[in-house]
């Protein structure tokens, strides 16, 4: 098969001719149709992650179509049009049996603890408790940009912060996993705050449903700036990027007893932000954080989807070849284009 792969990190990644994945017992082998381009990727070749061993495949926001099937798989056949969440639980550990799948202690990451999905085909274990079958309907490319940002944006607005219809919602970051966050939050009723360095950024945030945009370039306070808009802080803030300026103004954005998620990935120099806690403290704040979503709770964000509250679609700013893809992802932390960028098979 053809795959976008480096020998070392931050070395460069090419496409070139790998040897195909076996399906061993559970396991499924899924023809890639579409991945998407995620920062989190830009990390693990960075060198960011533990996980990794080298020569690497990134890659872990897929759909496609099922191409072998391993001894014990009983739930999936050769055909099946699925997605899967990006860290799949084994099913059989107490975090699993809990139905917290998505910080399962053994779990398994597609483009991290393996090769991924930057390539024509990918092994998924455990997959009889993991994949997730495609409505006729949905493009690949559309699931695709479900399988990391989009869910973990689902289940930190919803789920870890409980958002309720109403109330005052800051985003800082409006990436992939910032504008899905815009996007959810408004579909249930949050008034959103889009906070970015980019107009450009800003401008299609407003277009998810942002009611007002703020430039972190252009602004010397940003807390202050949430606060003087909200008259006294947001209930729910999101840190969308992953940096220590966004996740200490997340929570300085926050009015008494909000709520702070963080979505945003926190590594290499980024890794430990100085948090401030004496307004942790003063105003009894939560910081959450938020880490996929189970396969199982799917299904009330796809009937979302299929019934037009929610339109992933609208997030993709571009597809690109595997080649492209490669070097998109090697310049990933330049922060350039809109949207997000998926690599089509």
């Amino acid at each position: 098969m053809k795959a976008a792969i480096y020998e070392q990190f931050q070395g460069a990644i090419e496409a070139r001719q790998v040897a195909d994945p076996e399906p061993g017992p559970g396991d499924v082998i899924v023809r890639v149709k579409a991945t998407g381009l995620c920062r989190s990727d830009w990390h693990g070749w960075m060198g960011h992650d533990d996980d990794i061993s080298l020569p690497h495949v990134p890659g872990h926001e897929l759909a496609g179509v099922i191409e072998a099937v391993g001894r014990g798989v009983q739930s999936w056949g050769r055909g099946d049009r699925v997605t899967v969440p990006f860290c799949l639980g084994c099913g059989r550990c107490l975090q699993c049996r809990s139905g917290n799948q998505q910080v399962c202690g053994h779990y398994y990451q597609p483009g991290f603890t393996g090769w991924g999905s930057f390539a024509e085909f990918v092994r998924i274990p455990y997959a009889d408790q993991n994949l997730v079958r495609l409505p006729e309907e949905m493009e690949f490319t559309t699931a695709a940009v479900l399988g990391c940002r989009f869910i973990t944006s689902y289940r930190g607005i919803v789920a870890q912060g409980r958002l309720r219809g109403g109330e005052w919602v800051a985003v800082h970051g409006c990436g992939g996993v910032g504008l899905s966050a815009i996007m959810i939050a408004t579909a249930l009723g949050g008034n959103v705050i889009a906070v970015d360095i980019d107009e450009e950024k800003l401008t299609l945030a407003r277009q998810m449903g942002a009611v007002a945009g703020i430039n972190a370039r252009q602004t010397d306070d940003v807390p202050a700036a949430v606060r003087d808009i909200t008259q006294g802080g947001v209930h729910l803030s999101v840190d969308a990027l992953g940096s220590r300026e966004t996740c200490r103004n997340s929570i300085l954005s926050l009015c008494i007893r909000g709520r702070h998620i963080q979505i945003g990935l926190m590594a290499g120099p980024e890794a430990n932000p100085e948090i401030p806690m004496h307004a942790v403290i003063a105003r009894e704040l939560e910081i959450l954080g938020s880490h996929g979503m189970q396969a199982h709770q799917y299904p009330e964000m796809m009937r979302m989807i299929q019934s037009e509250k929610l339109y992933p679609e609208r997030m993709i700013g571009k597809q690109v070849g595997l080649e492209e893809a490669a070097r998109e992802l090697m310049a990933m932390n330049t922060f350039q284009g809109k949207g997000v960028t998926v690599a089509v098979f």
